[in-house]
């Protein structure tokens, strides 16, 4: 049973660290295209700039998320464990929503309502 743990600690570890690689990069990648020049349909260079670190920063909480909750649920699983994965997905959660609310200017559950409207 201690070398599934040990495994399991490790797996979620390494999600963890994927999430970290996703944020470098993604900011990375933006900051060379803010740098040429790239700023899409229209926007301003530094809206672009913030848009695209802002999905890097969403994708990664995705990973962050997975990461704890694996080292929570099986590695820990005490109550107070719990509550506190509880409260850090809650967090993270909340954030999300800021992030996606910045980036595309809109709530995620409105998404749907502006692709109906459009093809009317």
């Amino acid at each position: 049973m201690n070398e599934f743990r040990d495994v399991m600690e490790l797996a979620g570890t390494m999600i963890d660290g994927l999430g970290v690689i996703i944020i470098l990069v993604g900011a990375c990648i933006a900051t060379y295209r803010f740098l040429r020049g790239h700023c899409g349909d229209g926007n301003s260079p530094y809206r672009f700039f913030r848009q695209n670190i802002g999905r890097a920063i969403l994708l990664s909480l995705e990973f962050l998320v997975a990461g704890d909750i694996i080292r929570t649920v099986v590695v820990s699983p005490t109550l107070d464990n719990v509550l506190i994965l509880g409260l850090i997905v809650l967090i993270r959660t909340f954030l999300s929503i800021s992030l996606e609310l910045e980036v595309e200017g809109q709530f995620p559950w409105q998404r749907h309502i502006v692709r109906k409207a459009r093809e009317n």
